[in-house]
């Protein structure tokens, strides 16, 4: 997913989960920085850098692909990015070393989904945004896994996507990917850009779903692929069905970390909330756009009047770098920083309780403020 969702739709779905705008703003700036807090940005503002929640492209370029070079990229991205769906999956007649990648290929509704949001209730807004942007992704990149992988996480270049012809028939149109990384994707033509293909099993090319290039990353496309770890049988991914469902799921998270509701389970979601505007919000996910940035801005503020302010990954730098160490834990960013510690710290924790070590050996870490601490 991109900012349109993590920021500006995570916001409307806060709002009418029962956040007050400010709330909101708090929840959505965080699930935002997820995608941009790196170890680059930590070591520039003096934080821990056990708190990255991404990579940037030059921090990958240098990452080691040796064991500890991909327990830290799986730690990073299995936990924020490509949570995964079951971690005791079966597959018949595949290696110990092969199971452990499968197990962690992405997907909604797993077990996982619910420690996220169990583990940011009564925590401060910033680890509801955590959760949010954790739970949102495992919608748009579901079948692929956070740790790099050619067996699971390559697909072969025939990927069609569905279009409507001239006559209104859905029909099914041949995707050109190419792989130079500066380059817009065009869909009038229907060319995307993807990460070029490397035969090495543990190539960072083969990370997540750059192999699909952007195409997860897009609210409106429906497309047919072949991923590797599916004995390269098709899968049809609707993203529109997925997105309305993150977002109506999102709503029913927020309205239990609210205590509005008791439980939070798997698969439930909050349709009823959103029918008055359910028109309104299908139109922008299935509107053909590279961001729909504008779009969800323009009816989070008519849902709150009141304004949204751009995302600026700056805002709260000077608050958390001018604190001193006893109050850094109560900035913004030192929330931040302590939600996304103990989240990372569960998600590796029940990846190694499962018997599985690709994410280092670990325990869980237990920190962090409640959130009637957090004024």
């Amino acid at each position: 997913m991109q900012e349109d969702f993590h920021y500006y739709a995570t916001y409307c779905a806060a709002y009418l989960a029962g956040y007050s705008h400010e709330e909101a703003l708090d929840i959505c700036y965080s699930a935002q920085f997820v995608d941009l807090c790196s170890k680059t940005l930590l070591i520039k503002i003096k934080a821990p850098a056990l708190a990255a929640t991404t990579q940037l492209q030059l921090e990958m370029m240098d990452s080691r692909t040796d064991i500890l070079g991909i327990q830290d990229i799986t730690r990073i991205w299995a936990a924020f990015h490509f949570l995964p769906k079951d971690l005791y999956a079966q597959k018949a007649k595949r290696t110990k070393l092969y199971m452990n990648k499968y197990r962690l290929i992405c997907g909604p509704n797993g077990d996982l989904v619910v420690k996220t949001v169990e583990l940011a209730k009564n925590k401060p807004l910033a680890s509801v945004g955590i959760a949010m942007h954790v739970l949102a992704d495992t919608w748009a990149h579901s079948n692929f896994a956070g740790t790099p992988s050619l067996v699971i996480n390559n697909v072969t270049s025939e990927v069609n996507e569905f279009v409507t012809s001239e006559d209104g028939q859905e029909i099914e149109r041949r995707i050109k990917f190419r792989h130079n990384p500066s380059a817009a994707d065009d869909l009038e033509k229907g060319l995307f850009t993807n990460s070029l293909y490397q035969g090495d099993e543990e190539s960072i090319m083969n990370l997540g779903h750059g192999r699909a290039g952007h195409l997860p990353d897009y609210s409106f496309i429906k497309y047919r692929y072949v991923p590797a770890w599916n004995d390269y049988e098709d899968i049809v991914k609707d993203n529109p069905n997925d997105y309305i469902h993150a977002f109506t799921q999102m709503i029913r998270a927020m309205r239990y970390i609210r205590g509005d509701i008791d439980t939070f389970d798997k698969d439930t979601y909050d349709f009823e909330i959103i029918e008055p505007y359910r028109d309104r919000i299908e139109g922008i996910i299935r509107k053909r756009q590279l961001i729909a940035s504008d779009d969800w801005k323009a009816f989070g503020e008519e849902l709150s009047g009141e304004k949204i302010p751009d995302f600026d990954i700056e805002k709260y730098q000077d608050d958390y770098i001018n604190a001193n160490k006893r109050n850094k834990p109560f900035t913004f960013l030192g929330r931040f920083i302590m939600g996304a510690i103990a989240h990372k710290g569960m998600v590796a924790n029940e990846i190694y309780k499962s018997g599985n070590l690709i994410a280092g050996f670990t325990k869980e870490i237990s920190v962090g403020i409640r959130s009637e601490e957090a004024v």
